[in-house]
């Protein structure tokens, strides 16, 4: 405390001293200085205190360098490294990573998302209560975390009903066919959804509540009939057809107006013919196009693959490791099979 006293007490009487008496007593000084190195050459023991002074020194002037005699400048510099050192060790440890709530397993992550994805009805308490009957110690707001986002809240809609019926559903459409003649001929199309198979392919010239009413019945017959025919509100499903589906057990379904989509899957069948194989072939009569279309039904049935139903076809057949290839033509030539004999 007494060298801060005389320290400062120095510096405010060189405040009011002339520039040649402070020059002279600088000149003295070193001069004492180079006696006392040439008396005593041993390194001397520096304080913290006097470390400091040296630091807070060349901070404001570095030039204060030039002027030092009992040490090296190299040392003053370490001691400004060290300085700088402690600082960053100072705030290394200040903003050190302080423990916290444990990070969640990746393989918990990825079932938490599984969950939710495969459970849209659940929230973060009911998937927290199935982990916890797995085993798995996780907080709620941790699965509420990792749970898969949605732009709108989960609900009951079309898509959901067919995926979860499709054993039980089958599709009814119509479609237009041209022929050479430039008449215009009507395909019945009904599909089951379970396995993408083609119930029936019909050929009229002139559709009619009557006739489609006898087509699904030749189509799905009275045992097997399915739970639910998902059709459009074309005005030709008459009161025939509503009185003849519900005698056979089925629950009509007519979509929304203007939805085509909400019967996607004959859509789709339908596009897949027209691109697989009347885009090919051109259509001489009724008695043309039915025997087109039952190839048509046969060949989709048997033999092509889905992407849907694994690579597989509707009704698949056995799988043939021995023998030779041969080709066999399909669809009247537009395609090919391949067995092995």
């Amino acid at each position: 405390m007494l060298e801060i006293f005389n320290l400062l007490r120095w510096i405010l009487l060189d405040l009011f001293r002339s520039r040649r008496s402070l020059e002279g007593e600088v000149i003295a000084l070193r001069h004492q200085l180079n006696v006392l190195r040439r008396i005593t050459p041993k390194r001397p023991a520096f304080k913290s205190f006097d470390r400091l002074i040296f630091v807070l020194l060349y901070r404001l002037a570095p030039t204060v360098l030039d002027a030092v005699t009992i040490v090296r400048p190299e040392t003053i510099m370490r001691s400004v490294q060290w300085h700088r050192a402690g600082f960053r060790s100072f705030w290394r440890w200040k903003s050190r990573r302080r423990p916290g709530r444990p990070k969640v397993p990746l393989e918990v992550r990825q079932l938490i998302r599984e969950i939710s994805l495969a459970n849209p009805l659940w929230g973060a308490p009911r998937i927290h209560g199935e982990l916890l009957k797995l085993g798995i110690d996780v907080g709620q707001t941790s699965v509420a975390k990792y749970m898969a986002r949605r732009r709108r809240p989960p609900s009951q809609g079309w898509r959901t009903f067919l995926r979860n019926h499709a054993d039980g559903i089958a599709s009814i459409d119509l479609f237009v066919v041209p022929t050479i003649s430039f008449r215009l001929l009507y395909g019945l199309l009904v599909l089951r959804h379970d396995r993408r198979c083609i119930l029936w392919l019909g050929v009229t010239a002139h559709p009619s509540a009557e006739w489609i009413a006898q087509q699904v019945t030749e189509a799905c017959g009275w045992e097997s009939a399915p739970h639910s025919l998902i059709r459009d509100r074309d005005r030709v499903y008459g009161e025939a057809f509503t009185r003849r589906v519900r005698a056979m057990g089925i629950r009509d379904r007519p979509t929304a107006p203007r939805s085509p989509w909400e019967n996607g899957h004959a859509e789709r069948l339908i596009g897949s013919i027209r691109r697989e194989c009347l885009d090919h072939v051109i259509v001489f009569g009724e008695r043309h196009l039915r025997h087109v279309l039952r190839s048509y039904a046969r060949y989709y049935n048997g033999v092509r693959t889905h992407l849907s139903l694994g690579k597989d076809s509707p009704q698949p057949p056995a799988v043939q490791a021995v023998g030779t290839i041969l080709p066999l033509p399909v669809v009247q030539g537009l395609y090919h099979h391949y067995v092995r004999i």
